[in-house]
């Protein structure tokens, strides 16, 4: 019984399901725009003189480029052009291009590469069609990159993020008992994150759903973790609260998840004008992706039952 408690439980905490949608991670990727300008410049002043005969880089030029050795690649390019290129293929979520692009540089000793290839092996095990076998060696793949990245910088920020994101996934395989442990393991690298980026609101926003996962947990399915931890994981709903709003004061809009979490965290809390404002906002977010749409339709459940 305890085994079966504890399943359903994890399956709606720690970052499991939810963790796969995030990840086309706004707040943090907002030098998308300035990575693009450098990049364009560089095209044109022969900063990347190889690149000089393709259009101005885009996901369809990149077919061409890719078509380069990548030992002409590396010597090529500099390494903060690299990760420019990588970071636009991620903005337009060239997921298997940008994985194909960092797998050159998988045994570099360079935490920038590092982390941006975990993401990217993760990023590619979520793809609806990947096989089951192939999805497991990719998230395993993905947390072995991150823990080089923060072996090699434990100062970077994104290596800490991802690396609790990576942890999580590697805990879907690894039994309910291991899932539950590491996420204290996941909050403490989320809290050294932002402690190194308070800006980033990706990181904020991951910390505040934890919380919420952690706070909405039934009586019952406290007392069976208490059963097998000494000190299971404990949050408030105005713990979650001040992350969502955090996330979103520095920097608005960035999500349509975390407009929809305050939503519902006021519902929680018992505040209806406030849950009304952010259920809303979720409600009116423009619908760019599934994940946006997913996000319109709850709002609007939501939505009917304070009326």
């Amino acid at each position: 019984m305890a085994r079966v408690v504890l399943t359903r439980f994890t399956s709606r905490t720690l970052l499991s399901g939810y963790g796969a949608k995030l990840i086309r991670t706004r707040g943090t990727d907002r030098c998308y725009r300035t990575a693009l300008r450098r990049t364009a410049t560089a095209l044109t002043t022969g900063g990347a003189a190889f690149l000089l005969g393709l259009p101005t880089l885009s996901c369809l030029g990149y077919e061409a480029y890719h078509r380069v050795q990548s030992s002409a690649v590396v010597h090529a390019l500099e390494k903060e052009e690299v990760l420019e290129q990588a970071d636009y293929l991620y903005s337009c979520a060239e997921t298997e291009k940008l994985y194909q692009l960092l797998l050159q540089y998988k045994d570099s000793d360079e935490a920038e590469f590092l982390w941006r290839l975990a993401r990217a092996s993760r990023d590619l095990s979520l793809l609806p069609d990947m096989k089951a076998e192939k999805k497991k060696q990719l998230v395993f793949e993905a947390f072995e990159y991150v823990k080089r990245a923060l072996e090699k910088d434990d100062k970077c920020f994104a290596a800490h993020k991802w690396y609790a994101v990576c942890l999580s996934d590697v805990g879907d395989y690894e039994g309910v008992k291991v899932k539950i442990g590491n996420s204290t393991i996941i909050r403490d690298h989320l809290e050294t994150a932002i402690k190194l980026n308070p800006k980033d609101a990706t990181s904020l926003h991951i910390l505040g759903y934890w919380c919420f996962a952690f706070a909405e947990l039934p009586w019952y399915q406290r007392k069976v973790a208490a059963l097998i931890f000494a000190s299971p994981p404990t949050s408030t709903y105005d713990e979650a609260l001040e992350f969502f709003l955090k996330a979103e004061e520095v920097d608005p809009n960035f999500y349509s998840k975390n407009l929809l979490m305050l939503g519902k965290t006021y519902m929680a809390m018992k505040d209806q004008q406030k849950a009304l404002l952010w259920l809303t906002k979720a409600k009116e977010y423009p619908a760019r992706t599934l994940e946006d749409k997913e996000v319109h339709k709850e709002a609007v459940d939501l939505l009917k039952g304070l009326e």
